[in-house]
């Protein structure tokens, strides 16, 4: 029988948020780390992606990679950069997708980082820093090792590991962890039913701890089979194409691109929609796409006809092709980012968002704080690298393409690992969703304890029990978490003017602008003014 060596973990991300997935497991002198995540969100959310890590990257012997999203990966250039040349163990396909993923994710860093510097409101301001550069994704991409699903391995001395189908996306993995007679699950993200291409998630039961995902945890909705989803598309590009403009749909390049083109592909090929022109304005997802392609053979339903080589679709490689499709209308325009906060999407939104005729459709899970969030929830108007872009195109959603599992999959997966007879940890979900699912965790008797951490805490792992916290939270990491000052000024900003027209006197608009700029002197003095002892 194992030796059993005192274990703590300690979470450093996606703890009360869904990015920024980062957990620190310990044992002795072994340190490994589950994902290293890139946080999205607000502006102050994103600062978290510039701290010092909370850990020394030198001590870490291996990372395990659950799946290649850049909220569960995005942050290993910086760790690379930090010192770190150790392993990032992951399934073959989550490695070849690093390849593409982590430099693309510095060119971005770079190009998103110049445009913010050449903002006219920020000629006077000190210029940002990319977090980290195409040569540090590069880097960091080479350090990935494939392991296949189910094989054990020994990422550190003490620690034995192995990989279980997530069905999330590509190569995602649930990991699964024994340490002396410590037995561990790392839920990673979990696919839902009737997901495109993978089985169901999978994974061994009966655990002394468990890590679980949650950012569908405050929510059920429909599982459509994959014919009925086809048909759901059918129906919005179909009205969208009859209102005359583009069809805008924002995506992550990776995943739910591939599962619209099969899909797309399938539509035309059936004879269900006319061949549109259909635009995929990402190269990152271009790369992507091959990789599916080169993983074929272990892909499901993908059906008959051409899929990913579809003569109907049209890879945007260049900038300057992805300007001229600013003079396109009445086609498919797919574009990251997935939640509109960079990348090509933005400068579509920018010219179809005043359209009427034009159609953005969304596709994929919002994170507040997000411009995405904003269009989806109704704004008006938004303030787009400082414009402000009136909302008039009709906006539209469609959960069927969720690539996290709703509430039941989560009970569901969770009641198949029983019993946990330590502590079951909900991380990746916002306030709402991590309080419903504990609530119907609860009510179901699935877990003794329920722990949702915040960022930074730590806690021991023993088995049969439940953890017990040893360090405390991070103060500004839960001050970043949500909508910040950023967006309410946004949201005042584009709606201003609206507002002081309802106004019915130029002497009572005069007024109220008075009173907002004695308020922002209060509020200034109020704030120099020392604390008392």
């Amino acid at each position: 029988m194992d030796e059993q060596l005192p274990v703590t973990i300690t979470f450093h991300g996606a703890d009360r948020t869904v990015t920024g997935s980062c957990m620190e497991i310990a044992s002795g002198e072994s340190r490994i780390l589950i994902d290293c995540g890139l946080f999205q969100g607000s502006r102050s959310l994103e600062t978290l992606n510039y701290r010092t890590f909370a850990f020394d990257p030198d001590r870490i012997d291996a990372v395990l990679m659950t799946h290649a999203h850049i909220d569960h990966c995005g942050l290993l250039p910086t760790l690379v950069a930090a010192g770190y040349d150790g392993p990032v163990w992951c399934t073959p396909q989550t490695r070849d997708l690093l390849d593409v993923v982590l430099p693309d994710a510095g060119r971005l860093q770079e190009s998103d980082i110049a445009r913010r510097n050449r903002r006219a409101d920020r000629a006077t301001e000190r210029p940002l820093q990319p977090i980290y550069t195409v040569s540090d994704g590069e880097r960091a991409a080479r350090l990935a090792r494939g392991i296949a699903l189910q094989q054990w391995f020994e990422p550190a001395p003490g620690i034995r590991a192995r990989l279980w189908n997530a069905a999330h996306i590509l190569g995602s993995a649930s990991i699964e962890l024994s340490i002396g007679g410590l037995r561990l699950l790392f839920s990673g993200d979990l696919g839902p039913e009737n997901k495109a291409f993978y089985p169901d998630p999978e994974a061994p039961a009966g655990f002394d701890h468990v890590m679980c995902e949650s950012t569908y945890g405050d929510r059920t909705f429909a599982q459509p089979t994959i014919r009925q989803r086809r048909t759901l598309l059918q129906q919005e590009i179909r009205q969208a194409l009859a209102r005359g403009g583009n069809l805008v749909i924002p995506v992550f390049a990776l995943e739910r691109t591939q599962e619209l083109l099969l899909d797309i592909a399938s539509l035309i090929n059936a004879g269900r929609i006319a061949r549109v022109p259909v635009y995929i304005d990402s190269p990152l997802a271009g790369q992507t796409t091959q990789i599916f392609a080169r993983h074929a053979e272990a892909l499901e339903d993908l059906g008959r006809g051409r899929v990913f080589d579809h003569p109907a679709f049209h890879f945007v490689e260049t900038a300057d092709e992805s300007m001229a499709l600013n003079d396109v209308s009445g086609g498919i325009i797919l574009a990251a980012s997935g939640m509109c906060e960079g990348g090509r999407i933005r400068h579509h939104l920018r010219h179809n968002l005043p359209r009427p005729d034009s159609t953005i459709l969304f596709v994929g899970f919002q994170s507040a704080g997000t411009l995405g969030r904003a269009i989806l929830e109704g704004a008006k108007r938004v303030r787009m690298s400082g414009r402000t872009i009136p909302v008039q195109a009709s906006i539209r959603r469609l959960e069927s393409y969720a690539a996290h599992a709703d509430q039941d999959g989560l009970i569901a997966w969770l009641a198949d690992r029983a019993p946990i007879s330590g502590s079951l940890f909900l991380t990746h979900g916002e306030a709402k969703a991590l309080d419903m699912l504990s609530a119907r965790i609860t009510e179901g008797g699935l877990a003794r304890s329920i722990i949702i951490p915040q960022m930074g805490e730590r806690y021991a792992l023993a088995p049969a029990v439940p953890a017990s916290l040893e360090g405390a939270a991070l103060p500004e990491a839960g001050a970043a978490i949500g909508s910040d000052w950023r967006n309410s000024y946004a949201d005042l900003l584009v709606n201003l003017q609206a507002k002081l027209r309802e106004i019915p006197t130029a002497q009572g608009r005069e007024a109220a602008l008075r009173r907002m700029t004695e308020m922002l002197a209060i509020s200034k003095a109020e704030q120099s003014v020392p604390p008392e002892d």
